[in-house]
């Protein structure tokens, strides 16, 4: 095999202190008999057992997603669950080393790390030869192998006006003439032509793609590392067009080979998968990482034949599958983290079966958000800002955390993820406070009061002031509206709940049609620049946030290499996004993941969702 080659990532992995996952205060240890009866329970759920692999030898590696999936295009899918399955279907050039802290990017389809140049507006990067797609007709029969010239057509899609696609980062770099290209489709209301050059997007040969940028961006390897750069191959996009999410091809480790909408997703081994090996570099106190390196060292990947994924929204469900055995992997419910691990350790009733248990601290936040073009709790007026405030301030997020997510996280008191560089476990600040008292007293002085004496507060002019929130209909959803509608009650606020599933959601509110929605999200970039894209007024998010303050800032970080100015400048963005207030970050997320004991190297991937690839089944 030949030398590895890495880059330790500047400013990842920042320091997030000890991890205290309190014990819920409703816990109570699943007893021998109760037990008993949840197996049998378990037992008696044919309808979420996932059939047995055709190959009786094959190696299955089973899981279970909560929420459904939308389609597998890296260009378009946003949600964790679709991104993951992607993940392992499509590949970027770069990756990072599972086991590695702090975090190490390492070449995933390019040969070498990428070489910078022109004071980090030149980056070059060549691939490795021989890396060929999951075979399909759309290729004629022959061999089709992994190009340049594909980065060069999957990154433009990014831009394709017609594409539509969520991600801004290309349009942040700016790759030269890149912007010109976009325009012409835009204004000619033509297809954007793939075919014109691109002077800072090119493939200089085969192997050799080079990216141009007219401002430095010291952080572009980072962007080319997450799930989304992945290369698809025109022929495919061709053929299937806007519908290519449902026909996903890639290079890589798994090719999907049975989809049921909703409901169950099985990716097969690509039997045509280059020579890769595990390797891993655990630093020398992490005793479980040094035990799976030492294990896996060498085998070939992917080292499982079969994934197969159920949807199972529900959490007694998911956790009876896992009870029993019919799950090797489980991101174990807030509200049975007491059950399966508490104080962090693994209970003995499944210590002795040999379940083993991971828990961390993890890039995630839990946050809710505003449509700053909404009239009622949009706009930039003292006004507007100080009821947003007041709504963050009468938020109990320590109890939902208890009494919803099992002590699984932590309160959020800045607006980037654990891990992220500028993270600082230590602060404090307004995002993490609750305060009734300061809520009402805001609400008070910028004239949001009670005037008919009903107990409901109007808007200033007099009008009736009615929140609506939108959700979704599980059981979690439905305790956090129930606390959040009686926080609001208790500071004077009437609270509408409009309940839609994930996806509806999720369109209604990319095209501005929402008030507000609570949702989970993760990093997929160790850069906490990453996490101010939010606040960014070219970006297309759910908040619709601008203000030309945030954007001179942002656009100014973005050009700077990890260091003292750079910090600086972030914090400084830090404090605008928390006094305008478009979201309000509720909590940063612990998993607690168990796994069963013939599953071998399971590690919950920070700012990756592929790990399928990187387990066994012994």
């Amino acid at each position: 095999m030949a030398p590895e080659v890495r880059q330790t990532v500047p400013g990842a992995l920042a320091e997030v202190g000890p991890l205290i996952v309190p014990r819920p205060r409703s816990a109570q240890v699943l007893g021998r008999r109760d037990l008993l009866a949840a197996t049998a329970l378990a037992a008696a759920s044919p309808c979420l057992t996932l059939a047995a692999p055709s190959d009786p030898g094959a190696k299955v590696l089973r899981v279970a997603f909560p929420t459904a999936e939308a389609g597998f295009d890296p260009v378009m899918q946003t949600d964790y669950y679709s991104i993951t399955v992607s993940a392992h279907i499509f590949e970027s050039l770069f990756t990072y080393d599972l086991l590695a802290s702090p975090l190490q990017i390492v070449p995933l389809t390019a040969a070498g790390l990428a070489e910078p140049s022109d004071g980090f507006r030149t980056w070059t990067i060549r691939l490795r030869p021989g890396i060929r797609f999951h075979d399909h007709p759309a290729f004629g029969g022959r061999v089709r192998e992994l190009t340049a010239e594909d980065y060069v057509f999957s990154f433009k899609r990014v831009a394709d006006p017609q594409v539509r696609s969520a991600l801004t980062w290309l349009e942040e770099a700016a790759p030269l003439g890149l912007a010109e290209l976009v325009k012409r489709a835009r204004d000619s209301g033509r297809p954007l032509d793939y075919d014109r050059p691109v002077p800072g997007l090119r493939a200089l040969d085969r192997y050799t793609l080079q990216i141009r940028t007219e401002e430095p961006r010291p952080h572009l390897p980072l962007r080319l590392a997450t799930e989304d750069t992945g290369a698809l191959a025109r022929e495919i996009v061709q053929q299937y067009g806007l519908s290519v999410s449902e026909h996903p091809v890639g290079t890589g480790p798994f090719r999907l080979s049975h989809w049921r909408r909703g409901s169950r997703i099985v990716l097969e081994r690509n039997p045509h998968y280059r020579e890769r090996f595990y390797a891993a570099s655990p630093t020398a106190g992490d005793v479980e990482g040094q035990r799976i390196a030492a294990r896996l060292a060498g085998r070939r990947l992917p080292m499982v034949d079969r994934v197969e994924i159920a949807v199972i929204p529900e959490e007694q469900p998911r956790w009876l599958e896992f009870l029993g055995g019919r799950l090797d992997q489980l991101l174990v419910p807030g509200s049975f983290v007491a059950q399966a691990a508490p104080g962090g350790k693994v209970a003995p009733y499944l210590g002795r079966r040999g379940v083993r248990v991971w828990q961390g601290l993890t890039p995630s936040v839990r946050l809710m958000w505003f449509n700053m073009e909404h009239p009622l709790v949009g706009g930039y007026a003292p006004a507007q800002v100080a009821l947003r405030r007041a709504i963050g301030l009468g938020m109990n997020c320590d109890r939902d955390i208890h009494l919803v997510y099992g002590g699984q996280s932590r309160i959020a008191h800045t607006v980037f993820a654990p891990h992220q560089s500028g993270f600082d476990a230590t602060q404090r600040s307004e995002m993490g406070l609750y305060d009734p008292a300061r809520a009402k007293a805001l609400l008070d002085l910028y004239g949001w009061l009670d005037r008919d004496g009903d107990g409901w507060r109007e808007r200033p002019e007099g009008s009736p002031l009615v929140l609506e929130r939108s959700t979704q209909t599980d059981q979690r959803a439905r305790r956090l509206d129930e606390f959040f509608v009686r926080d609001m009650r208790a500071i004077g606020l009437r609270v509408v709940l409009r309940p839609g599933s994930f996806q509806e959601n999720a369109k209604a509110g990319r095209a501005g049609k929402l008030m507000m929605w609570a949702l989970g999200f993760g990093a997929s970039v160790p850069d906490g620049h990453s996490y101010l894209t939010r606040y960014y007024g070219k970006s297309r998010t759910f908040a619709r946030f601008r203000l030309p303050a945030m954007d001179r800032l942002y656009e100014r970080i973005a050009l700077l290499p990890d260091g003292e100015e750079r910090l600086v400048l972030m914090r400084q963005a830090e404090r605008l996004a928390i006094a305008y207030m478009p979201y309000k970050f509720t909590s940063q997320e612990v998993e607690t993941h168990l796994t069963q004991a013939r599953l071998v190297g399971f590690r919950q991937p920070a700012f990756r969702n592929d790990w399928f690839h990187l387990v066994d089944i012994e």
